[in-house]
């Protein structure tokens, strides 16, 4: 990617309690072809019509605001990324955006094997995979597709591709317990970062049961196994508490995504594919841009609307849930992770 060029907003987005959102976690599609339990039902998903997402026109318009407005990092979601046309020649659009200096994307991994050139070339180098379990079967139990082979030797090729690889294990009772020790065991002789989070309420149903599994469990649990942990320096504004096992080349966090110790620091903002902004991941959409620049709003209008939002967003995550009832838990492939 280009060097960015100076930033040049009269603008930035600052939240009532003096944090700055400089990450905007983009969802470009809801769709995906996993059926993982914790994101959404085997069947019987709402998908969005072609014409309700956002164009990649669109999409880029409102990242060009963003970015004018402060952001400089932009994380691609979904649903699945990759399974969206055109998204290539979007992300090589979108790396020439000044202000922005890293795009960054988050995958089921099935399908990234074919795009790791065009990546390289565009100058993206950060994928997270989201992978919860190191066993065929319980990979299938879980996403519901019998796709750990591809998905494994995928992310190895991206590794030996010089990409920075981490991996989302989201942790479950009776699900993967069984994996997370070999997860820790995965950094030994691999430079990768697994990363484990808590399970969270947006599976598209109309149940949820409260996590077994806390940080603090999953902590001991690694403890248990490995009594001495060097505990790293991580950014300020980062989800993860991260650890690494002494003389091991990768190193693994754990993300309280459920508890929300971080929302003090927290940096981000979400765009859902259609076009819904969000200041929190448990509160509601503040506003849909999409219906604003299709009834002609000019960019200084979409940035007030932004800026509008953010000036009310919560406290924390548990203000935000409170504030906001939905008749079910929504999916994570419509949030945009």
């Amino acid at each position: 990617m280009p060097t960015p060029k100076p930033q040049m907003s009269k603008s930035q987005l600052i939240d009532k309690y003096g944090r700055q959102l400089t990450y905007l976690r983009l969802s470009v599609t809801d769709r995906c072809n996993f059926r993982c339990y914790y994101c959404m039902p085997e069947e019987g998903m709402d998908f969005a019509a072609r014409q309700e997402l956002l164009s990649f026109e669109e999409l880029y318009r409102l990242s060009a605001v963003f970015c004018d407005l402060g952001v400089n990092k932009i994380r691609i979601t979904g649903g699945e990324p990759f399974v969206r046309a055109g998204i290539i020649p979007f992300l090589r659009k979108l790396s020439k955006l000044p202000g922005l200096e890293e795009i960054t994307v988050t995958s089921n991994g099935s399908l990234t094997k074919p795009q790791i050139e065009a990546l390289q070339e565009i100058g993206i180098r950060k994928i997270n995979i989201s992978l919860d379990s190191l066993d065929r079967e319980r990979f299938f139990k879980i996403t519901r597709r019998d796709k750990f082979e591809d998905v494994y030797a995928s992310i190895f090729q991206l590794i030996d591709s010089g990409f920075d690889i981490k991996l989302n294990c989201v942790v479950a009772e009776n699900k993967n317990i069984q994996d997370i020790l070999p997860f820790v065991e995965l950094t030994k002789d691999h430079a990768l970062a697994v990363r484990f989070l808590e399970e969270m309420p947006f599976n598209g149903s109309d149940t949820f049961q409260l996590p077994q599994w806390s940080h603090r469990e999953i902590y001991r649990h690694i403890q248990d196994q490995y009594p001495v942990l060097e505990k790293l320096q991580s950014e300020p504004t980062s989800t993860s508490v991260n650890y690494q096992v002494p003389g091991y080349k990768g190193s693994f966090g754990i993300i309280p995504s459920f508890s929300r110790t971080f929302c003090g620091t927290c940096n981000r903002i979400r765009l859902g594919a259609t076009g819904e902004l969000r200041t929190c991941l448990y509160g509601p959409p503040v506003t849909n841009l999409r219906d604003l620049i299709r009834l002609g709003a000019s960019s200084e209008q979409v940035e007030q609307a932004i800026l509008g939002a953010v000036s009310n967003r919560e406290k924390d995550g548990f203000a935000a849930e409170a504030s906001y009832t939905p008749s079910k838990h929504e999916s994570m492939s419509v949030l945009g992770g």
